[in-house]
């Protein structure tokens, strides 16, 4: 009689161990279908974040055994005369090529919102197009127009009787040339950013503005510019993080021979030859935190003044 119980018990206990693995099956799958992503940002992203915040107090030149350091890179950092001049010249390109290149996609958007433009689709395609351009076709294509030879801008100086100007290797001209390569990307961009936000205004507010006599000028100020501080916000720290990383427009202007005292020594490209060129990678390492630092800084920084200005526009 056992033996019987014993039997009749097998078929029902296969089942649940068929449904149980089934449930842990169907519980595992989506942590399977996404741990692709987490191994590869293991791999390629946290890994080298940590490794770089160990070298940042180490000294290793890429082959040889890293030396750990402590706090020497760091002090070094804060007497390096070379890292605060590229410091310099990011800052004055980032606010050259920054303000403008914002205040100008905010007016480009706003105009294409009003009625009295026809074509609008082309217009848009026309400015966004710099954006999905290759960097170095358009850096390329600036060295020859601001060259100090024989380039467009100093032809047509000539033409007006003015002298020529050495763009590339004076460095307060060769950080406006750097600003403008941003600038001339950049702009399609954010317009198109702002032409979202603008259509998501109602129209309720600028029919009774309208009703009540202002003009174009004054709707922009007192309508539209308040009702975009979100996006103007987010569009001034995403444009402050990536102002602060120039380094592919310096690059290709100023190959070989760039210094800090040129002007076109970018934080980036300091790094660049610093770790890659100098094969210095633990020094390299706490110039990249010094840049995140600056990066933070910024943006909480920017994130104040713009919400204040705002503020005061309305």
């Amino acid at each position: 009689m056992e033996v019987s119980d014993h039997k009749t018990d097998l078929p029902t206990a296969a089942p649940k161990q068929r449904r149980r693995a089934r449930f842990s099956l169907e519980k595992a799958t989506p942590y399977l279908a996404i741990a692709p992503f987490y191994l590869l940002f293991l791999v390629f992203g946290l890994f080298p974040i940590l490794f770089s915040g160990y070298l940042a107090l180490s000294k290793w030149d890429g082959i040889g055994q890293i030396q750990f350091t402590g706090w020497t890179n760091l002090q070094r950092l804060a007497q390096d005369t070379d890292f605060w001049l590229s410091l310099k010249n990011t800052v004055l390109i980032w606010a050259l090529g920054t303000f403008p290149m914002l205040f100008l996609a905010l007016v480009l958007a706003f105009m294409l919102s009003l009625k009295m433009f026809k074509h609008k689709e082309t217009l848009k395609a026309l400015l966004f197009l710099p954006n999905i351009t290759s960097v170095v076709a358009i850096t390329i294509l600036f060295g020859l127009i601001f060259s100090n030879l024989d380039g467009l801008a100093n032809g047509l100086l000539h033409l007006v009787g003015l002298k020529s100007i050495n763009w590339l290797t004076s460095p307060n001209w060769v950080r406006v040339v750097i600003a403008s390569v941003n600038i001339w990307q950049y702009t399609g961009y954010n317009m198109i950013i702002y032409l979202t936000g603008i259509a998501r205004i109602s129209k309720d507010y600028n029919e009774a503005a309208q009703m009540d006599g202002a003009n174009n000028r004054q709707i922009f100020w007192k309508i539209t510019v308040p009702q975009l501080k979100p996006i103007i916000l987010f569009t001034v720290m995403m444009s402050t993080i990536g102002g602060l990383q120039v380094f592919s427009e310096a690059q290709v202007l100023v190959p070989s021979g760039a210094t800090p005292q040129g002007g076109a020594m970018t934080i980036v490209y300091y790094l660049y030859n610093t770790a890659f060129t100098n094969h210095q990678f633990g020094y390299g390492s706490t110039i990249a935190w010094g840049l995140v630092a600056l990066i933070v800084l910024f943006s909480a920084l920017n994130w104040y003044i713009t919400t204040k200005r705002i503020q005061g526009v309305k």
